[in-house]
């Protein structure tokens, strides 16, 4: 049973498994430890990670990035529209009301949903991780900010349960953070707490934790949050300057070539990860646009210079986040830093001014979170025995529900979840009604929220309800904040006060049987619920379609090794047959088949290009037919000799045995031993 942890980036994943020996960070086929968070399509196929990666700029309007941005939002969404739609070079388009895009493929044009595109690349993920394991990829923990809300979430594990992914929790990526440095803490603390601040600053966002540690368990304190702050911020920040220095010194304008513009940025990230480390980063680019080359040069003073303006936000969510924890900067104990952006040394240094004291960087900042997924899935799994730690995490967002008023109830809502409410956690309500209502879900602070989500979460009807002794029945509601932080109500049920025999002790202290009030369980009532996420039918037709597009992946993956195949044997067999191979072949044969070799070739780019994959397969097997036996009479000329050696040597060994008087062998007769001699 595999046990998968991955991190869902906004610029990249990781996937970190736990085995035996403890938690390692898998590689992709191309060997890199992250792999892209991109989605590419094309006339024949879909390019998922590295392979969407290489089609980015040559096939820009077919290749969709911000997977995890565009998760869970609609269509109309300002912060699609305004946002990440200046990070897409595809279309944007309605996909049944939720953001979607708009290319071609399979050489039609296309529209598929966030939800989709996401399930393609967990897909691809999964796909990553079996090759790894050797084996079938089931169950994973995945990251998700701290910021996502309910319908985020949902579009999440509505991906990953598309792709046959069983995610055991979505958990927020700085607690994975967390579990995975405090777990391997052997000194922490058993009374007094460790209080530590978790800062990542990634591709697109800005998140704090500060988290309390005590012998085997961690406790979420407060979160802050910036959607809007992160690596592609700075990137901006480089690519409007160098964008204005290259109008004026080359007059041309990259805003109005797509191409030249997604040029750019890749040099502009380029250049901030070099100046981390360097006073100075120098900017080439070949041919950008109008068959002319640019260049310049980039110091780190003018580049934060350029960025003053984002340095400057960087405590702002500081301070947030310990005021949510109800703490002073004096109060922390240490500054642990994740994310690439956190890498840039103003950073680094804002932070650490604002604490008073250095930043750690004890963790790996890039795989520091898959990690920790990793590790909350063994948790999880029943296959895995992981020290105890228990995690105390947090919701970001209090949650309200509302009903309408009746005559024996004014109230009509009630915070059931507050702001740094425990999760998983559950509460029970009571109503007093006479006939079936309706639970509204909704976020009690909409201005919390990340801009353009609706604040709406669910609506619960209570069905089957109906008064008791022409009074209001009584009613229990159950409701759960669970382990990925989406809510819901477990259940609904009716109780009555009623006389039950209950033993008690007297003053003397023996027992004796008496008649108590006690609210009693009468009868369970349905829950119909209507939550932010997509029908059934809808993830049904979803899911049907993914595994066509992935069975079209694998078909034309194998027809592209079939025809590789094919051409690799018709070059190396046609200079073997006139070279090394030619006097093991009848002569009146070596001629047509070197022709059919070079036939077979040149036909492979030409009308052959496309070609099924069984015709590969069937001209590949029709030369080996021929070729295979003249392989076999080379590979037996070149083991004779060595055959040969080795048989007069065993000849000769049992000769001289045979011919020996040692005493082991006096028990057998001389005539026999005359035989061999």
């Amino acid at each position: 049973m595999s046990v998968v942890g991955i991190d869902l980036g906004n610029l990249q994943a990781v996937i970190a498994v736990a085995r035996n020996r403890g938690i390692d960070v898998i590689c992709n086929e191309v060997s890199n430890r992250a792999t892209p968070s991109i989605v590419s399509f094309g006339p024949q196929q879909r390019y998922l990670g590295e392979g969407a990666k290489t089609q980015e700029i040559s096939n820009a309007k077919n290749t969709v990035v911000s997977l995890k941005r565009l998760a869970g939002r609609t269509i109309d969404d300002p912060e699609v529209q305004e946002v990440e739609k200046g990070h897409l070079m595809a279309e944007l388009a309605d996909a049944n009301g939720q953001a979607g895009v708009k290319v071609s493929y399979l050489g039609e044009e296309q529209v598929f949903s966030n939800i989709q595109l996401l399930a393609m690349y967990l897909h691809k993920l999964k796909e990553i991780t079996a090759v790894e394991i050797k084996g079938p990829v089931s169950d994973c923990v995945i990251t998700v900010p701290g910021w996502f809300t309910e319908v985020q979430r949902r579009a999440v594990l509505t991906a990953a349960e598309m792709v046959g992914l069983n995610c055991l929790r979505l958990v927020n990526d700085l607690t994975a953070a967390a579990l995975g440095y405090g777990i391997t803490k052997l000194d922490l603390p058993e009374e007094k707490p460790r209080n530590v601040a978790f800062v990542d600053i990634g591709h697109s966002s800005y998140s704090v934790s500060v988290v309390s540690f005590l012998k085997g368990q961690l406790t979420v304190r407060g979160s802050a949050y910036d959607q809007h702050f992160g690596g592609r911020e700075f990137d901006a920040v480089i690519v409007e300057k160098l964008a204005e220095q290259f109008k004026e010194k080359f007059k041309i304008d990259v805003y109005s070539n797509k191409k030249a513009l997604l040029r750019l940025r890749v040099a502009a990230e380029r250049c901030k990860k070099v100046l981390s480390a360097n006073p100075q980063a120098p900017v080439n680019i070949e041919s950008i646009m109008n068959d002319k080359d640019v260049s310049a040069i980039v110091n780190r003073e003018e580049f934060e210079a350029w960025a003053a303006h984002l340095f400057n936000r960087t405590e702002t969510v500081l301070s947030q986040a310990l005021e949510n924890a109800g703490m002073k900067p004096e109060d922390i104990d240490f500054i642990e830093i994740v994310g690439g952006t956190t890498r840039i040394p103003a950073i680094k240094a804002s932070i650490a001014k604002f604490f008073g004291k250095d930043v750690s960087t004890t963790l790996n900042q890039d795989e520091a979170m898959a990690r920790g997924a990793a590790l909350q899935c063994a948790m999880l799994s029943p296959v895995f025995k992981v020290r105890d730690f228990r995690v105390h995490d947090i919701c970001s967002y209090p949650i309200k529900l509302t009903w309408e008023a009746t005559p024996e109830e004014e109230d009509t809502e009630i915070v059931v979840f507050d702001n740094n409410n425990s999760i998983p956690s559950t509460k029970i309500l009571t109503f007093h009604r006479r006939e079936p209502f309706t639970l509204q879900a909704v976020y009690a602070k909409p201005e919390l929220l990340p801009r353009g989500i609706n604040p709406w979460i669910g609506q619960f009807n209570i069905k089957n309800v109906q008064p008791v002794n022409d009074e209001p029945a009584q009613i229990k509601v159950k409701v759960r904040l669970n382990i990925h932080g989406i809510l819901s109500v477990e259940s609904a049920y009716t109780v009555e006060e009623k006389m039950v025999d209950e033993e008690v002790k007297n003053k003397d202290g023996e027992k004796e049987v008496k008649k108590v009030k006690k609210l009693v369980k009468t009868g369970d009532l349905p829950v119909v619920s209507g939550s932010t996420g997509i029908s059934k039918e809808l993830i049904n037709e979803y899911t049907e379609k993914e595994s066509q597009m992935y069975a079209n992946d694998k078909l034309i993956a194998a027809t592209e090794a079939a025809k590789n195949s094919l051409e690799e044997y018709g070059y190396e067999m046609r200079d073997k047959v006139l070279g090394p191979l030619s006097e093991y072949i009848d002569p009146n044969v070596k001629d047509k088949f070197a022709e059919d070799l070079n036939a077979v070739v040149d036909w492979i780019y030409d009308e052959g290009y496309d070609a099924p994959k069984s015709v590969y397969v069937e001209k590949l097997e029709a030369l080996k037919k021929i070729g295979n036996p003249v392989v076999e009479r080379y590979r037996e000329a070149e083991e004779r000799p060595h055959a040969e050696r080795a048989l007069r040597e065993t000849i000769q060994r049992l000769t001289q045995e045979a011919m020996s008087t040692d005493e082991k062998y006096a028990h057998i007769p001389a005539h026999e031993k005359a035989r061999y001699c």
